[in-house]
């Protein structure tokens, strides 16, 4: 068969019209007439060959003879009658008659001109090209839309077995009777009427004595244009000796893939993803694998490679363009979780831009061991105690470039081992300013100097990681390749955990400290705001001392204040919790918030829809939102917006915020959002700290977030801030969901009850109620001048106080005075003895007796501490008179 040629549209360019079959004739040359035509056609068929066979040629080539014949009627009529007129007459229809041939001529020049009229036969193809056609390799035949032939070159008549120009058939009749080929030809049929390009390569069944064949068909529309996309070009091309060829090609690699999957050793190879491409039957069956999971992506390194081995093959670098093995000691993992010992053979070839290819990977099984072998044991034995030591470990030369590592050390620090340069120096995986000191220690094991100090650094990876690094010196024969070896270990969640410790010990020894402080003020404070009461007492208005007095009044008012927030910090303030809707709580708080923030800064309270509730303390929430708006308020001077945002966060949530500390459970989130300054990174961990400020001196007492903190630390909850500099603050605070039993229900309703009861009272209270009443009171103070500005208020009521500077003291008087005491009012901190103590006692006399307990620490710091059945008021320092001789008042009436 003749070598195939490729036919172009411009194979076939004049237009090509469909008739019905008639009889087949030889396509002509030039000067050849239709008996040439018919002995050409005969003389081939004489010889044994088969010719092309071209109808369109011949229907193109006739004119129209009837044309003609009317033509030439038109005119000898025209002649006739101007005859038939006479010569005198005649001369103005001879000059009509021309007119209308000269018409006619000139409009026939411009048709010709423009393409609308072409001479017969002016359109014959060009013979080089028919020539290549009629004597293509591939057989080549067009149809027109109703599948009759139009053209068929000698191929085509071969390829179907056409004995004679009668026994030419289309393509779908010649193969009609081939079952495998029916379906392939119908598909062919209905692209070539869609007009699209197809192409299909169809098995024929022998006929006539012929093997079996396999044929490639193609179509295609002649051309774009109307006319030429009716006609069809099929092409069909005998593909027998390619599929052959392709056929010995695949069983010869079969063979080559039996052989590799059934060779004595394990084969594998992995790409740059880390996913097994290929595993032969061998290692298979050694590590009880499904093959079907490979190349799929469903088979790992990881998966196959036990421990963190996997990092010694995948951090192998090389330069571009070169081929790298690799001879490693690993332990494989077998599906049931064994391990088996191998040495693997891993050569990778990198690619012109450095990316590792697909490996290929030789397995040596270790583990058939007949016992008369004991390095190979020894071997194995180093290489498991090497590879799954929890410490990374990697051999170095005198530049600190890494020779060999185990596979933790690789895993960790993803140092890229063979590669020439900076990135395979064990010096490029600790930041900057750290390099100096490994540096120093290396130099020191490659001169053989022992003892040298671990070095801590900063690793210099994404994000802020640490470790530590022990050199050691090897022996000094070895040291021209190897000259210490470094054992590493990563100290990130030490650290993070010292830090934590660190500041949380920081914040409750200055919490200690702040409550220290606190009661101390409070005793000074209660002292002070009971003797300006005694001094207003005293004074008119319209005296001149007495603004002086409430100046004196007023500071000492916002001292308690700052006293407060220190408690709050410490947690050791009171608080009254209540279960709340934190909803409802931010709606009536808005009005404040705007007043607080001003007129340039937008609120915006997003409530979260069915929100759980809490139980807070209603004013130290709102202190806490308070503190939070006025904070983002100065940080946003020339205006912005603040955000304030509710929802609820079920325990699976919790971690997508990232909260360290926080267990997972479900919270109601509230979150403080401003589009100020932002918070500097350097500061960040400071801000919670009490009197840690970035305001001017004068513009802030440091306290703000620090209660805040202190505030939500005691009431079960957890805070945290998320900000950049210059990209607004954000806070979150996570309070739990509280779920109330039945009996804290009943307990609610009756305190709300209660509540509602005691305010209708207080309404019909007059304004100014009368604080003075009757009986004897027990004073227990350890402070002598508060002790006695308290009995002198409480004597100016009306009152009998007995006073004691201790608790000893007290039972003291008690006894002297059995059954006259009817209130103790008793400090909590005393020397000798405390007031749970001494409740104890006293109760142990008088089980009936009624007390009441004032303290600048909170009521939780010392409740703990009472029995369950002891029963008493509160009152918390500084306190007022007026507030002592109330709670007094109330306490008897109770």
């Amino acid at each position: 068969m003749t070598k195939q040629v490729r036919i172009e549209r411009a194979t076939i360019e004049q237009p090509m019209t469909a008739h019905r079959l008639a009889p087949l004739t030889v396509p002509p040359t030039a000067g050849q007439s239709a008996v040439d035509r018919t002995s050409a056609a005969e003389a081939a068929d004489s010889a044994g060959t088969r010719a092309a066979i071209d109808r369109s040629a011949a229907g193109s080539s006739r004119g129209s003879i009837v044309l003609v014949l009317l033509v030439a009627a038109v005119l000898v009529a025209a002649a006739s009658g101007i005859v038939l007129v006479g010569g005198s007459n005649a001369e103005p229809y001879i000059l009509a008659f021309l007119a209308v041939l000269a018409t006619v001529g000139v409009f026939s020049l411009f048709a010709l001109a423009c393409g609308i009229v072409r001479v017969a036969g002016g359109a014959s193809p060009h013979p080089l090209v028919k020539a290549i056609v009629d004597g293509a390799s591939e057989g080549i035949v067009v149809t027109d839309h109703d599948g009759r032939i139009v053209y068929a070159n000698a191929a085509y008549l071969d390829l179907i077995d056409a004995t004679d120009f009668n026994d030419m058939r289309p393509v779908e009749r010649a193969f009609i009777g081939d079952a495998d080929a029916s379906e392939a030809i119908y598909r062919l049929l209905k692209a070539a009427r869609e007009g699209r390009r197809l192409d299909e390569e169809v098995r024929i069944a022998g006929v006539r004595g012929r093997p079996v064949r396999w044929l490639r068909f193609r179509i295609r529309p002649l051309g774009s244009s109307r006319r030429d996309a009716r006609l069809t070009v099929w092409s069909l091309a005998d593909v027998t000796a390619e599929r052959d060829r392709q056929e010995n090609v695949f069983q010869v690699l079969q063979h080559s893939i039996d052989y590799l999957d059934h060779a004595p050793a394990g084969f594998f190879s992995v790409d740059d993803k880390g996913d097994i491409v290929y595993l032969n039957a061998t290692l298979a069956n050694w590590l009880d694998q499904d093959l079907a999971q490979v190349g799929s992506g469903g088979l790992k390194l990881a998966d196959l490679v036990a421990g963190d081995g996997a990092a010694l093959l995948t951090t192998l670098r090389g330069a571009p363009g070169e081929v790298k093995t690799e001879v490693l000691d690993l332990d494989l993992r077998t599906r049931s979780g064994r391990t088996l010992p191998v040495r693997v053979l891993h050569k990778l070839a990198f690619g012109s831009d450095g990316t590792p290819g697909a490996s290929r990977t030789l397995v040596l099984n270790r583990a058939r061991d007949d016992g008369t072998d004991p390095q190979r044991a020894a071997e194995i034995r180093f290489m498991r105690f090497f590879h799954r030591t929890p410490m990374a470990i990697a051999t170095i030369d005198r530049n600190g470039g890494v020779v060999r590592t185990n596979p933790l050390f690789a895993k960790l620090f993803h140092t890229a081992r063979g590669e020439e340069g900076e990135d395979r120096s064990i010096l490029s995986i600790v930041a900057a300013a750290d390099r100096e000191a490994l540096a120093n220690a290396i130099a020191q094991a490659a001169v053989g100097r022992g003892d040298i100090a671990p070095v801590d650094a900063t690793l210099a990876v994404d994000g802020e990681r640490f470790g530590r690094f022990y050199v050691t010196a090897v022996e000094e024969e070895e040291r021209d390749q190897e000259a210490a070896i470094v054992y590493a270990l990563e100290t990130t969640a030490q650290r993070e955990l010292e830090n934590k410790v660190t500041q949380q010990q920081k914040m409750e020894l200055v919490g200690q400290l702040a409550g220290g402080i606190a009661h101390d003020f409070n005793n000074v404070l209660s002292a002070i705001m009971m003797a300006t009461d005694f001094l207003l007492n005293a004074h008119k208005p319209t005296d001149p001392s007495f603004a002086d007095i409430m100046q004196i009044k007023q500071n000492a008012n916002r001292a308690a204040s700052l006293v407060r927030h220190l408690l709050a910090f410490s947690r050791k303030q009171t608080l009254r919790p209540q279960v709340l809707d934190l909803g409802e709580v931010l709606s009536d708080l808005t009005m404040l918030l705007r007043r607080l923030i001003g007129e340039k800064v937008a609120l915006n309270v997003v409530h979260g829809r069915d929100l759980w509730p809490v139980k807070v303390d209603i004013s130290q929430f709102e202190q806490v939102i308070v503190n939070l708006a006025v904070n983002a308020r100065d940080a946003m001077p020339n205006g912005g917006r603040l955000t304030v945002r509710t929802a609820n966060v079920t325990a699976p949530e919790c971690a997508q915020f990232h909260a360290k500390g926080m267990p997972a459970a479900d919270y109601v989130l509230v979150e403080v959002a401003d589009t100020g300054t932002g918070i500097p990174a350097k500061i960040l961990g400071k801000i919670f700290e009490p009197f840690f400020s970035t305001k001017e001196v004068g513009k802030g007492t440091g306290l703000g977030l620090s209660t805040v903190y202190g505030i939500i630390k005691q009431t079960g909850g957890f805070v945290y801030v998320d900000s950049a500099e210059n990209k607004g603050a954000t806070f979150r605070i996570f309070l739990p969901r509280h779920l109330a039993g039945a009996r804290e229900l009943a307990a609610e309703r009756a305190a709300e009850s209660e509540a509602a009861a005691m305010a209708g009272d207080a309404g019909k209270r007059p304004a100014n109620a009368d604080l003075t009443g009757e009986g004897t009171i027990l004073l227990v103070e350890d402070e002598e001048g508060l002790r006695q500005l308290n009995a002198r208020g409480l004597s100016s009521r009306g009152y009998t106080v007995l006073e004691a500077a201790n608790g000893v003291e007290a039972i003291e008087i008690l006894e002297k005075h059995a059954g006259k005491v009817d209130l103790v009012v008793s400090d909590v901190v005393m020397p000798e003895m405390d007031g749970p103590t001494l409740l104890r006692e006293l109760r142990s006399r008088d089980p009936s007796l009624k007390i009441i307990f004032v303290s600048g620490y909170a009521e939780d710091a010392f409740q703990k501490h009472l029995p369950a059945e002891g029963q008493f008021a509160f009152l918390a320092k500084p306190f007022t008179l007026k507030q002592l001789v109330n709670e007094v008042k109330e306490t008897l009436a109770a």
